[in-house]
């Protein structure tokens, strides 16, 4: 298996051609009347809504072009809690869907839940995360430290390469949000100038990042500017520098492209954000599944990409 870029894939045109018909699918592969997957985000969350609006998409593009019926079942904890998730996962096996969709809160802790998957013959499919190591899974989202980097570099360039800064770390377990603060820090620890002064944990929660971002303002009143390594914590973080009258005063390059963060930029509380394609993850995350259960062979990553959103562009972006 390999890599592949969702741009390369769309150009391929899977589903372009017409309707794939049972005569039409490759060898060794099968097609069925119906489909049922099951999408278990992080946590229930704007950002994961776009990403099963994707999958919506997906799901609507495959009955036009197959015939068959597809249904993508939502199912989101109410909290970031990996045994919530996990009781989730486990009784969507129950129902034997023809596949899992999940973004993992802990590899390590939701890796005998996928295991289990596996064992009854479903299909899994790990977007906006990374497989527990050796489980040979497809991952589909974009390079979280390259996104992580574009924002940290961003908060540089801004600051004339001297200031303090602070990370809200997200949820500390999941491996993208683990990987977006080491990158956020390795970009900054490389800059002489630059000294992070605090780091924040949100759980991927507003009102948390809200109530972390005040606290350490009033902790380091010479803060010169934030990151953030999920899509939670910098709305909470404008929210709060709107609060603590320092807009202008303290920078903030966010994450993502929830309606609250464009705002924020239209606003100018906020200056920028590093922003992933969630409505593509959900979308190529069911395309891959499907896939899956045909028998196709599918990589082990799909890269749907970052984009830097500014004032210039933030129209563009509008849901």
């Amino acid at each position: 298996m390999k890599m592949v870029n969702a741009s390369l894939i769309a150009a391929i045109g899977l589903l372009s051609a017409g309707s794939l018909q049972a005569e039409e699918v490759g060898p060794g592969q099968e097609t069925a009347d119906s489909y049922r997957f099951v999408l278990v985000p992080k946590v229930v969350h704007p950002w994961f809504d776009r990403v099963n609006q994707g999958a919506q998409q997906a799901a609507d593009a495959i009955e036009a072009q197959t015939g068959a019926d597809v249904e993508v079942q939502y199912s989101a904890p109410t909290s970031a809690s990996v045994t919530e998730q996990n009781q989730i996962i486990e009784r969507a096996i129950s129902t034997q869907p023809d596949g899992l969709i999940v973004d993992l809160l802990d590899p390590s802790g939701n890796r005998m839940m996928l295991e289990e998957a596996l064992d009854q013959g479903l299909g899994v499919t790990i977007f906006d995360s990374l497989p527990p190591e050796g489980m040979q899974l497809t991952s589909v989202g974009s390079d979280y430290c390259e996104q992580a980097e574009m924002a940290a570099n961003r908060l540089v360039e801004l600051l004339d390469g001297e200031g303090q800064v602070a990370i809200m770390m997200g949820v500390p377990t999941a491996p993208n949000h683990a990987e977006r603060a080491r990158c956020a820090e390795a970009v900054f620890d490389s800059h002489e100038g630059i000294e992070v002064v605090a780091t924040g944990v949100d759980n991927d929660d507003i009102n948390t990042a809200q109530q972390q971002a005040s606290s350490i303002m009033q902790a380091n009143p010479e803060l010169d500017g934030w990151v953030a390594c999920d899509a939670a914590g910098p709305v909470g973080i404008g929210q709060a520098i709107k609060e603590a009258g320092k807009v202008g005063d303290v920078h903030l390059v966010g994450l993502d492209d929830l309606s609250q963060m464009l705002v924020l930029i239209e606003e100018g509380v906020a200056d920028s954000s590093s922003a992933s394609r969630p409505l593509m993850q959900g979308y190529w995350s069911v395309m891959n599944m499907w896939q899956e259960t045909t028998g196709a062979v599918t990589p082990d990553h799909i890269d749907t990409g970052n984009i830097m959103i500014t004032p210039e562009n933030v129209a563009s972006f509008k849901h």
